[in-house]
């Protein structure tokens, strides 16, 4: 009877212990999927912005379709990657899909911010100054949350890999999550666009 109690707290005492753990995994993984949702909503507010951008340019730059096009491809493609990631955070894929449109839309911009740099009348057009401080100052979260992202991701990376932690990580399955890297290789990634007046 005596040892039937003592296997009986034994097992309690892992039951315990195994929920605890899967508690942590399940806490870390909504953690980072929360600040996904922050990057989420900066690249909302920075694809909203464009646009308006590109409008505020459209008269100046006329001759540069070439460029606007570009901008807007891009914007199309970033909005496609991000809704990629959304449905998946910390997917490799995702991840992957997410940092390369971002790239592409970055050096879209950047392109355009410099064509427009050509035009005196562009740089001192009111609308187009607070449109790029505005930009420049989403590109600045969206760095913060990216940085928030990644931070969360790898708590709940080493959360999952550790001793024994890893051994109910296992058993219910708890993938490894991405982090949203910029490629070393993609040099027009590592910077937001430039915005000088």
């Amino acid at each position: 009877m005596f040892s039937i109690l003592i296997l009986l707290a034994l097992v309690v005492i892992v039951a315990v212990w195994v929920v605890g753990i899967y508690n942590a995994l399940v806490t870390s993984r909504n953690a980072y999927k929360n600040a996904f949702a922050q990057i989420d909503v900066q690249l909302q507010r920075r694809f909203d912005l464009i646009p308006n951008l590109v409008e505020t340019v459209k008269g100046y730059l006329s001759h540069e379709r070439e460029t606007l096009e570009a901008v807007i491809a891009a914007r199309g493609a970033a909005v496609s990657g991000l809704a990629a990631a959304k449905a998946n955070p910390g997917d490799p894929a995702a991840m992957e899909q997410l940092a390369a449109s971002q790239g592409q839309l970055n050096g879209a911009l950047g392109r355009l911010l410099a064509v427009s740099e050509a035009y005196p009348d562009l740089k001192a057009n009111q609308n187009m100054m607070q449109l790029t401080e505005e930009l420049t100052s989403t590109e600045n979260k969206v760095a913060f949350a990216r940085q928030a992202y990644n931070d969360s991701v790898m708590a709940y990376n080493n959360r999952r890999e550790i001793f024994p932690s890893s051994v109910v990580a296992g058993m219910f399955n708890f993938a490894a999550a991405a982090l949203l890297e910029i490629p070393a290789d993609r040099a027009e990634m590592r910077e937001a666009p430039k915005v000088r007046f």
